[in-house]
Formats: structure tokens, C-alpha cells, sequence
């Protein structure tokens, strides 16, 4: 568990990390030797660093910190290769991150913050409220930790466990960068995907950034009346304005975006909605995701057969792609929407 007066080794980029080594009075190529062990080797420990000198070890252990999280527990679904992991932060709140193997595809779903300020309806996460932000290292070690206990590296990862990316964009991002980075964990930037529920403020700055990760955006409606009461956010940021800020991003990008919609039965499963779908979509280069809802809330109920086929077909002569994404991990409560902790904090 991290000790909160020691230096933070994984919250630093890697100039930072430079800057740590030279204040300690230490070669500068140990800084490079350093981010190996961390994001490469992914070690657990001082001791394992091998190629620094005993002393060199022992001094980084009396200041400085790599291990962020504890394990609380670990659920593995029955029904597919997916695993919910549950870990302990420093200040006792809790987070959630899941592990999802499809073929090749080795996809770990991150936590940004504990809890979420937004509120959606919908989702799990959004009745804890809001704790506070994750650090950069917190971030990077969920997809580091799982890694060491899967003894499988990510292909992908994607930003859709707790919290809105967006409101914690600084640390989002610079962990997306040790993300990519090729001397370290090394998966691709187009393998990394940011979601947000339509923070605009942020998309516009995702955008002016030029930043090469992928967007998706949680549309969940064609309206703003049941966009509103779905995702309270849209009171902030309608819908017009929000395809505006899209349109922007994928005039700026060389990628397509992705909108994810969750299909809820009797809210925004009508053929009606399908066409506005289209209408609205019809200029942004993206794909689609479906994405039948796992129920969380006795209110809201799984969209049927009938209704799920009969969108899909509506939109079959649609320009941009679109997939039926099933949930993985529903027997363990691992699906979109359904992180939740009760985030017992210490005193």
C-alpha cells in the first residue's frame, strides 16, 4: 500500500522521472533503467531491479513508492474469460477495473475516478457520487497490476470503468501516454480509447491537443428530453452542441469516433429513435455500438429480441458501422454500468 509521503514513481512522466534521478544525485541513466522496471518488466518491487546497484535499490525504497493498489477481491465470470478486480486505493476508498479476453483481444477497462459526479440514471457507478479523481500512477498501475496477475499483457484499454475521463483530464492523459509509450507498456494509441458521457470542454481540448487516442462518446439517446433524464449532463451540454464539438474532433482526427448507445426497452428503442440516430449521425465519420442494457435499476429493463433486431435493421443501410456489443462479465456485475463499491474509506 502506498505510503503517502514518499515520491510516487508512476505519477511522473518520463522527464519527471529524469529530473527525480538527477536530485537524487544518481546516474541519468538510471531514470531509463527505472521506467523499464516500472512499465516494462512491470516488477512489483525494488528488489527486483536487478540491473540498479543493491544501494541504489535500498535508497528508492526509503522515498519512493511503486505498488498503488492492494487486491481486495477477484471475480471471475463462469461464463466467459472475464475478471473483475476490486482494489484498495492508499486512503482506503475502493475502485473497480475488469479484464476481458475475445481471440487475440486482451482488453483492460480502467477507472478514472472513484465514483462519479454525473449522475447517469442508468449506471451503477453514478449512485456512489463522487469521491475524488484518480492520480496518473493509480490509473497506470490497474492495467499494470492485472497484467502481473493474468501473466498476460493488454492489447487494448479502454477509459469506461468509474468516472467520467474527462473531468480528470490531466491524469487521463498522461497516463494514456505511459500507456503508449514503446519503452514501456507499449500498446498502440489507436488501442487506447477515451469514453466520455459528453463533456464538451474536454472533447474541444481532446481536440486542440491533437491527441491520437480514440473517442467514444455515450450518446444513449436522440433527444435531449431522454437524454436528460438519462444522463443529467445533457442539461449542461445538449445534444446540437455536443455533435458540434464531435464534428470538430473528427475534422481534426484521423480517426472515426464511436458513439456507444444502451439500448433500454420503451426509453430509446423505437424505430423512431433509430431514424434520428441516422439523422443525427449522418455527417460525423463513426461507428456504432449497441449495447443492450444489463439491468442495475428495476426501472429500466433489457431492450427484447424483437425490438434489438428491428434497430439494427433500421439502421442497416447506415454509411458508418454498426455492432451489437454484448456485455462481458454479467454474472459477476463486471458489464458497462454496473461498477459499483461501497468505498469504505479509512479514518
Amino acid at each position: 500500500m502506498a505510503n503517502s509521503n514518499k515520491i510516487i514513481l508512476k505519477d511522473l512522466a518520463k522527464q519527471e522521472l529524469s529530473e527525480f534521478v538527477v536530485r537524487q544525485g544518481l546516474e541519468p541513466f538510471r531514470a531509463r533503467q527505472l521506467f523499464h522496471w516500472l512499465f516494462q518488466k512491470n516488477v512489483a518491487y525494488f528488489s527486483q531491479m536487478t540491473t540498479l546497484k543493491k544501494e541504489v535499490r535500498e535508497k528508492l525504497q526509503a522515498i519512493a513508492e511503486i505498488n498503488l493498489l492492494d487486491s481486495v477481491s477477484i471475480a471471475a465470470s463462469q461464463n466467459e474469460p472475464t475478471h473483475k478486480f476490486l482494489f484498495a486505493l492508499h486512503d482506503g476508498n475502493r475502485v473497480e477495473s475488469v479484464y476481458m479476453e475475445e481471440a487475440n483481444r486482451r482488453t483492460v477497462c480502467v477507472s478514472s475516478q472513484v465514483g462519479c459526479a454525473l449522475n447517469c440514471d442508468f449506471c451503477a457507478t453514478g449512485k456512489m457520487g463522487f469521491r475524488r479523481n484518480l492520480s496518473v500512477g493509480e490509473i497506470v498501475e490497474q492495467v499494470l497490476w492485472i497484467e502481473r496477475h493474468m501473466g498476460k499483457e493488454a492489447t487494448n484499454i479502454v477509459m469506461m470503468g468509474m468516472g467520467e475521463p474527462f473531468l480528470n483530464f490531466d491524469a487521463v492523459l498522461r497516463a494514456a501516454e505511459l500507456f503508449s509509450d514503446p519503452e514501456g507498456i507499449a500498446v498502440s494509441k489507436r488501442k487506447i480509447t477515451i469514453s466520455t458521457a459528453g463533456v464538451i470542454p474536454g472533447i474541444e481540448r481532446f481536440t486542440q491537443e491533437g491527441h491520437r487516442f480514440k473517442l467514444a462518446i455515450s450518446l444513449n439517446a436522440t433527444t435531449d428530453e431522454i437524454r436528460r433524464k438519462l444522463m443529467p449532463v445533457t442539461k449542461k451540454y445538449p445534444l446540437s452542441q455536443l455533435l458540434t464539438a464531435v464534428k470538430r474532433y473528427t475534422d481534426n482526427s484521423p480517426y472515426q469516433i464511436t458513439f456507444e448507445y444502451l439500448l433500454i426497452a420503451g426509453m430509446n428503442d423505437s424505430l423512431q429513435d433509430a431514424k434520428r440516430l441516422r439523422r443525427l449521425l449522418a455527417h460525423i465519420p463513426c461507428k456504432i455500438n449497441l449495447i443492450p442494457y444489463n439491468s442495475v435499476d428495476s426501472r429500466y429493463q433489457p431492450v427484447s429480441d424483437r425490438r434489438l433486431n428491428g434497430f439494427v435493421q433500421a439502421l442497416a443501410t447506415f454509411s458508418a458501422p454498426v455492432t451489437v456489443r454484448r456485455s462481458n462479465g454479467l454474472d459477476i456485475q463486471a458489464a458497462c454500468g454496473q461498477l459499483y463499491t461501497q468505498n469504505v474509506k479509512s479514518k
